[in-house]
């Protein structure tokens, strides 16, 4: 027989659940938050003291009353905090197998796409998910089952609010890690974001693939370009996150791939730039043609590309000369003249001219060419402060390196160069910090 206390906590119990059943949508918000006011923080033994070993019983109430109105969001957000309750505290796999066997987990993905739910209470859904990612390898993989990551990927490409886009990075994060069987889905997941319109996603994207990426050790084959493209956005944490992104690239199968797109985009298709390039002296010697604010802003995506690849390309250049002797095959020099005559955008040419004074500097190769396509004068200005290059030349000189034919690689090749010999054409000053040379101006084209 139960004792007189036992009963008296049972028939607490009862009434408590029979207010809950018989209440209204006013009635039952007020007890959510005094439940929520009296409960948060508590272990899962002090909830079933709470509830006189009943908790379940008002947790089933509550993910049904979430499953009957999500869709019209009626105190969601303190639904989703009561339930977060039951399944944040210690010792709550009982209620989380509980939640979750009566679709909890969809629930929560499908409120991540419904337009009429605030942001504020999807913030909540993500919060549960979280829980619920690390809780083990079998729960991450029902969230993936469940087109998960699709309904995160896209609810933090569209979500307004930067604090929740953060919570969703986290969520992401926890997918990727501990889960062999979706890992690559979240890692797509994560490409899929890179062309997003919104910064703050691009940003956390970009951060959680570089994670994703040590983990899934392969890369995808459109990762180059999606990450190439991610160097247009105008905002200057998403092309730090990008660079940063494409330093850990260059050590995988895509580094010629990645190489060679950033010197391309040091010289931009013809239809984009055609207008922008100063007319030779011997068409029209009276003026240097610019294009208008009009047409200079048709090409600001361009130009913000432009000039972030020539920042990467000297991040990559400093930190492993391999590298950079690879980008001499590919006629990086010439590309970074070409790109310091675009007189219509300024960090194009100062980006451009401050990796192009590091490789003067490390090949007396390139100092060599470069010192005899500028000219004397246009050379000294150059090396005597590289950064404010742009801000001091006139329209010849731009003219000059516009058009520029400077072919390193070829000289190189020509000379029948071998890295026996390197002496030929590095300081002695560098070359104990050179690593040994190899396959380094193989196939090198001829002369344009």
């Amino acid at each position: 027989m139960t004792s007189i206390k036992e009963q008296a906590a049972i028939s607490r119990l009862l009434s408590f659940l029979q207010d809950w059943d018989n209440a209204g949508k006013v009635a039952r918000s007020h007890i959510l938050d005094n439940f929520i006011e009296n409960n948060q923080g508590k272990t899962a033994s002090e909830l079933e003291q709470e509830f006189s070993l009943g908790a379940s019983l008002f947790l089933v109430r509550l993910t049904t009353w979430l499953r009957l109105t999500y869709m019209t969001g009626s105190s969601l957000e303190k639904v989703l905090k009561s339930i977060g309750i039951f399944l944040t505290s210690v010792n709550s796999n009982r209620y989380l197998i509980e939640f979750l066997e009566v679709g909890g987990a969809l629930t929560l993905l499908e409120t991540l796409g419904m337009e009429k739910i605030k942001e504020e209470d999807k913030k909540e859904s993500i919060k549960l998910l979280q829980v619920i990612a690390n809780s083990g390898r079998k729960y991450k993989e029902l969230i993936c089952e469940s087109y998960g990551v699709r309904s995160i990927a896209e609810f933090l490409a569209k979500s307004k609010s930067e604090e929740t886009q953060e919570e969703v990075q986290v969520l992401l994060d926890s997918l990727v890690h501990g889960n062999p069987k979706y890992q690559n889905q979240v890692y797509k997941g994560l490409i899929t974001l890179l062309p997003s319109v919104s910064p703050k996603a691009q940003q956390l994207a970009l951060q959680t693939l570089r994670s994703a990426q040590s983990i899934i050790g392969v890369t995808h084959p459109s990762i180059v370009d999606c990450v190439l493209n991610v160097l247009r956005s105008m905002h200057l944490e998403v092309q730090y996150e990008a660079i940063e992104l494409i330093k850990d690239l260059v050590n995988y199968d895509v580094c010629e791939a990645l190489l060679i797109g950033l010197v391309d985009l040091l010289t931009p298709p013809i239809p984009e730039t055609s207008e922008l390039q100063p007319k030779t002296l011997s068409s029209d010697p009276t003026a240097l043609q610019l294009t208008s604010p009009h047409q200079r802003a048709a090409h600001l995506p361009a130009f913000l590309q432009q000039a972030a690849a020539a920042k990467a390309i000297g991040v990559l250049a400093r930190g492993s000369t391999s590298l950079a002797e690879e980008m001499l095959r590919l006629r990086v020099v010439h590309s970074l003249m070409a790109a310091m005559g675009n007189v219509d955008h300024s960090n194009s040419q100062r980006q451009a001219s401050l990796t192009l004074e590091y490789l003067v500097r490390i090949f007396p190769v390139v100092e060599e060419h470069v010192q005899k396509c500028m000219g004397a004068e246009l050379y000294k200005l150059f090396r005597s402060n590289a950064e404010d290059l742009h801000m001091k030349i006139d329209s010849v000189q731009v003219d000059i390196l516009a058009t520029n034919k400077v072919n390193v690689a070829r000289e190189l090749y020509l000379r029948g160069q071998v890295y026996s010999n390197r002496s030929c054409y590095f300081c002695p000053r560098d070359r104990e910090r050179l690593p040994d040379f190899t396959h380094f101006l193989e196939d090198v084209d001829g002369e344009e």
